[in-house]
């Protein structure tokens, strides 16, 4: 009877002390396509998805992943858009000058429709690198890394990555740091990547480990309170969800070590 006990706590012991360990879900692959562009993020719309390199964006059919145009952003000295997201037909992207030091980013914003470039937002030097940009209740919400070891700057480590909630207007409304055990688990890199959820949590996504952080905004304090994590095929990097979809959770993200734009759905 003692042993049928000590089993199940032993279960908890671990979920409760490395949570990012124990897997409570898994992300279904359902589809993915072969992209070589696929080195960064993926944004996605009603019919397109969008694969997002450092200084290029390329749009593709969702139904075959033909690519039907595409951008360059070289000669305008864009080398490092991190991630993004469609809304009302624009496409936002996170955009950073890593490894340059010290960090500077911007919001880089493309018509949607034609990949023409419309608008900027420059924060300049503000809290790291933005790597990732959402939306939510009228809210902007961009990911600010910082990385430990190679890529570390302004004698911080990646226990300064944050998460930053914005007015329409770009007004600092609130800001959250990611828990230690997630820390531990983005490092030596950081978040990479962020989409809320039709549940209301922030899905959240280190550099390369095949793993999604599921996080809520504390009811106190400053800390993202850490409720599961998800296996899956995504391997970091930044990822969208397809909000055209009405009764699942369809979640696009990146392999790009294999080139690969994954189509995944989350229960």
């Amino acid at each position: 009877m003692k042993d049928k006990i000590l089993i199940p706590l032993v279960i908890l012991l671990e979920i409760i002390l490395f949570p990012h360990s124990s897997y409570s879900q898994e992300a279904r692959e359902i589809r993915r396509f072969q992209v070589k562009e696929a080195m960064q993020a993926v944004a996605v719309d009603k019919n397109y998805f969008y694969v997002i390199n450092s200084s290029t964006i390329t749009k593709h059919n969702k139904n075959n992943g033909i690519q039907v145009v595409k951008w360059d952003g070289k000669s305008d000295g864009i080398k490092h858009l991190n991630s993004g997201t469609v809304r009302k037909g624009k496409l936002y992207c996170a955009t950073s000058n890593y490894p340059d030091s010290p960090m500077a980013s911007s919001i880089e914003i493309f018509d949607a429709n034609t990949l023409k470039h419309i608008e900027n937002h420059s924060f300049g030097i503000f809290s790291g690198s933005a790597t990732w940009i959402d939306q939510k209740g009228g809210y902007w919400y961009v990911g600010f890394a910082h990385y430990s070891g190679k890529g570390s700057s302004e004698g911080k480590d990646n226990r300064w990555t944050a998460i930053v909630k914005f007015s329409k207007q770009w007004q600092q409304v609130e800001s959250w740091v990611f828990p230690e055990s997630i820390i531990e688990a983005f490092s030596p890199s950081s978040n990479s990547g962020a989409a809320w959820g039709k549940d209301g949590k922030l899905y959240c996504t280190g550099h390369d480990k095949a793993e999604i952080y599921v996080m809520e905004i504390p009811q106190t304090g400053f800390t993202l309170r850490h409720v599961k994590t998800i296996k899956t095929s995504v391997h970091g990097q930044g990822i969208a969800f397809d909000h055209s979809v009405k009764n699942n959770m369809l979640l696009y993200g990146i392999s790009r070590k294999d080139n690969l734009v994954i189509v995944s759905e989350i229960k």
